[in-house]
């Protein structure tokens, strides 16, 4: 029989079907075998009942141990409460290959051992969403850029020069001479937008931080578009299409992954449905330090009456994870009782954990937003500080040009810098940043020598003032960045495949 896909079996209601894949997991009950089948592109339960299918047939359902590989022969059966809304009435098991035992069960790992078998954590459910929105946002990237006119082009990962200065480059060595890992592509997208109107780049680059932050990675993809005839605010504009146009995608895409990883959509809807805030820098730094509101909440009173919120959640958490311990300690439950109750504390163990990271964090935001200096860029903390007063990405716009990058282009009053950070709600922080490009070639050369970079590696770069400069704007969007908040992830780590970041260079 045609093997079918996980994904498909919508489309085989009431028939039978052979899927082939690997047992995610399995339980037994009497008479009866529970296989959760995976093929990549979903998971199914299959039933394997005694009563209905031969004695060689039930014993090697009983021989599948975790991530063996099998087909299983059934009837596809409409069922709500299942992953996927099907599961398989199984009448045929076939053995592929049985696995050794699983490094990865269903027990706590933390997180060094995943990562240390990234390579069999991308297997399990979890993840599994992830790649699969990882997957559809790229899909949607291509998609929205190619329906706008914009020609994707490449931009190269080898370079001569800095985009943003030395201090956080990869250097290599390129045939005797210095070169360094490409840590954006603007640059030279900035020329292929001289020739082709409007582009994009999508690729990998670098970044040399030393630091393990839960939004940091070594390795990781940037969507860079340039525009020409652009300003500012028809930046704006597009990057607001732009995210509205793929946070929709998911929605309507992904809704069974988005299940998986209990992610509430609240905030996503949102994204669709209304307008993104657009604030100045002034203003954003009046709402971080308390002195503005915004509908009616103050930053700091949010902060301290979610840390008093917090704290006494902690103790309410605490004692009941001690009343359910002494339950089971009391020996008078039945065994589906104590399971229960087991389950129930492995829950709150998990939310004390979050709400005990809340209690270390939240004081030290309230300190740096108090004691932030205007003039200064916005760090983790004060994105966070004022994202959790919003229920959509904000743009916070005109930057004083000594934070920004050189080639960004003043305004009108010269203490600004015509760019656009666009930070996400939920304490997500940036995911997108860009601007207005300078044209005067003569500021070009003075931010050049102010940043002390080599004026020679960017002599290409100013022949782009030099031969028909016009205005033009872009931005570069961090997909791992987006991927984090799209799913309400803890790190970026699960972001991306095989995550590089500083002291992690394996598997």
């Amino acid at each position: 029989m045609k093997t079918v896909s996980i994904c498909d079996l919508s489309q085989h209601e009431g028939k039978e079907v052979t899927l082939q894949g690997w047992n995610s997991n399995k339980r037994s009950g009497k008479g009866l075998y529970f296989i959760i089948l995976r093929d990549g592109t979903g998971f199914c339960q299959c039933v394997v009942d005694e009563k209905n299918v031969s004695a060689g047939v039930f014993e090697n359902a009983g021989k599948l141990t975790m991530e063996s590989s099998c087909r299983i022969t059934g009837t596809v059966v409409k069922d709500e409460k299942q992953i996927g809304g099907y599961e398989v009435r199984a009448t045929g098991v076939e053995i592929i290959s049985i696995a050794e035992e699983y490094p990865i069960a269903k027990k706590e790992h933390g997180v060094d051992f995943l990562m240390d078998n990234r390579h069999l954590w991308l297997r399990t459910q979890r993840q599994w969403a992830i790649m699969k929105i990882r997957n559809t946002l790229i899909f949607s990237l291509h998609r929205f850029f190619q329906e706008e006119g914009f020609v994707q082009m490449d931009a190269p990962i080898f370079t001569g020069n800095a985009v943003e200065g030395t201090s956080t480059l990869f250097e290599t060595d390129f045939y005797g001479k210095p070169a360094y890992l490409s840590q954006s592509g603007q640059l030279y997208g900035e020329a292929m937008a001289m020739a082709f109107g409007k582009i994009y780049t999508f690729g990998p680059t670098f970044r040399a931080e030393k630091s393990k932050t839960r939004r940091h990675l070594s390795e990781f993809w940037m969507i860079e578009p340039e525009m020409a005839f652009y300003d500012l605010d028809m930046n704006m504009d597009l990057i607001e299409a732009m995210l509205k146009h793929l946070v929709r995608a998911v929605l309507l895409e992904c809704r069974e992954e988005l299940k998986l990883i209990n992610r509430d959509t609240t905030i996503l809807e949102n994204v669709v449905n209304k307008k993104f805030p657009r604030l100045t820098y002034e203003e954003a730094v009046r709402i971080i330090k308390g002195e503005q509101d915004v509908n009616g909440k103050n930053s700091i009173g949010s902060l301290e009456h979610d840390l008093a919120s917090t704290q006494s959640r902690i103790a309410e958490v605490k004692k009941e994870i001690l009343e359910r311990e002494e339950k089971i300690a009391g020996g008078a439950l039945k065994k589906g009782e104590i399971n229960f109750n087991q389950n129930k504390i492995d829950q709150l163990k998990n939310e004390l954990k979050d709400l005990e990271e809340d209690e270390r964090n939240i004081p030290q935001w309230i300190q740096s937003a108090k004691s932030f200096e205007f003039g200064n860029d916005l760090g983790g903390s004060d994105e966070t500080v004022i994202t959790r007063l919003f229920d959509v990405p904000i743009m916070v716009y005109n930057w004083p040009h000594e934070v920004k990058a050189f080639y960004l282009k003043r305004d009108a009053d010269p203490r600004w810098a015509k760019g656009v950070d666009v930070l996400a709600p939920e304490g997500y922080g940036e995911i997108v940043g860009g601007g207005e490009r300078e044209t005067d070639i003569n500021l070009l050369i003075e931010k050049i020598n102010e940043h002390k970079l080599p004026m020679q590696a960017f002599e290409w770069y100013l022949d782009l003032r030099r031969y028909g400069s016009v205005p033009h704007a872009g931005y570069g969007l961090g997909l791992e960045r987006l991927i984090a908040w799209l799913c309400k992830l803890p790190h970026v780590r699960e972001t991306i495949p095989f995550p590089r970041m500083y002291g992690r260079l394996e598997p």
